[in-house]
């Protein structure tokens, strides 16, 4: 049977009287809009029906947007569409139609391919061995795509722009040394960088504040490239990287230890194993900078299923109160708590549009599928930040030193 959308794009104009964009089909036919300036999104073929119908919701969407069977003419547009359109909710009347009609447009079709980048973490959830194979889904695509968009010294986390930082380089570099100036460091001490990716803060804290430091990352390419630039900067003797989880770590101790961009791949589960951790590692009067987004509503669920698939599998952030209950209940002082929402919206802006300049080169580097991903993960980033969805926060902490008590 010819698979035809007819019905299908009859139903959803009965269904959704105001559209604020336009579906093209891949028979020519369109669902018009019915206010401008809106996205206009086109559908290939049958096969992204057919993810729909298999998997409704966000991941069928997002299947048959990664294998390029859904695409988009503006995805900024797309992600203001999808936090300002409020559609009409459909009854289970409305929903039996809208699955009824599909059908014909999929007609006898073979079942579409799920796409071969994505990931369906097995075994136990936040375990050493599924958070090794999470963290790499996303990492290990190569050293040179991730340079595609982000700054000199490869730093993967939010740049501080807002204390007069006009590059990416130099808000990234301005964001590693607050880091630096809160942990108080001095020369000769002991720096832990937990999720360490390239190297960039151990390489800045040893060169400007002259500490030593271990730099931990669950991605070999990472740990790879990092130690390279290390031997390059002249600090092997300072610096050591290391392929390791922080729950590997034992019979060390450390006067700081900074977190930058890892407590999101913690978990609920094990936040507080994690500060426990981290809290055990630290000498008497030793300093905690944990850096991570936050979520800020309640009653969300973790994440949604495209990212768990796709882009951070089995990440999720918490909201800052666990995180802040986690550090106390490991036994640390709370010092100060900073905000860096805006931050890291302008610094999105800055990788989004390095990223959407080298577009060939990424394809040629990751392939189309993953090209994809990118492009929507860091918009959407950046729409939850704008929208007050998430928030990212510097949390320093200290532990205290024996026999302190009380001040008043």
């Amino acid at each position: 049977m010819l698979a035809t959308p007819t019905l299908l794009r009859r139903e959803l104009e009965r269904s959704f009287p105001e559209r604020p964009f336009e579906v093209e089909f891949w028979d020519g036919s369109r669902l018009v809009a019915t206010a401008p300036g809106g996205p206009v999104f086109r559908v290939g073929g049958p096969g992204a029906i057919s993810h729909l119908l298999r998997s409704p919701g966000q991941l069928g969407i997002g299947r048959a947007y990664v294998s390029g069977l859904l695409e988009v003419d503006d995805l900024d547009a797309a992600m203001s569409l999808l936090a300002s359109w409020k559609p009409p909710a459909l009854n289970a009347a409305g929903r039996v139609r809208l699955a009824l009609a599909a059908i014909p447009a999929v007609g006898l079709t073979a079942p579409a391919r799920v796409p071969e980048i994505e990931l369906r973490p097995r075994g136990e959830r936040h375990s050493i061995l599924r958070d090794r194979r999470a963290v790499r889904h996303h990492y290990d695509v190569s050293n040179e795509f991730f340079a595609l968009f982000l700054d000199e010294s490869m730093t993967y986390s939010c740049a501080l722009f807002s204390h007069g930082a006009k590059t990416l380089e130099e808000a990234q570099e301005a964001k590693r040394e607050l880091v630096c100036q809160k942990l108080g460091l001095e020369a000769g001490e002991r720096v832990l960088d937990v999720g360490c990716g390239w190297g960039s803060f151990v390489i800045h804290a040893a060169a400007r504040h002259g500490v030593c430091a271990l730099g931990i990352t669950l991605s070999e390419p990472q740990a790879q490239l990092a130690r390279e630039r290390v031997s390059a900067a002249g600090l092997d003797s300072q610096v050591e990287i290391r392929v390791a989880d922080y729950r590997e770590l034992s019979g060390q101790s450390f006067d700081a230890i900074a977190s930058i961009g890892m407590v999101e791949h913690v978990g609920s589960v094990q936040i507080d194993d994690y500060a426990a951790r981290l809290a055990a590692l630290l000498e008497p009067g030793g300093r905690l900078l944990n850096h991570g987004i936050a979520r800020l509503r309640h009653g969300d669920p973790d994440a949604g299923p495209f990212s768990e698939r796709y882009v951070f599998p089995d990440a999720a952030p918490l909201h800052l109160a666990r995180v802040l209950a986690a550090i106390e209940h490991a036994g640390l002082v709370t010092a100060h708590v900073e905000g860096l929402a805006d931050d890291y919206i302008e610094t999105l802006n800055r990788w989004i549009a390095r990223f959407d300049q080298s577009l060939d080169r990424a394809v040629e580097l990751a392939g189309a599928e993953r090209v994809r991903v990118f492009r929507l993960y860091l918009r959407a980033a950046r729409n939850g930040f704008r929208v007050g969805f998430t928030g990212v926060y510097q949390v320093l902490a200290r532990r205290p030193a024996p026999g302190a008590g009380p001040s008043f």
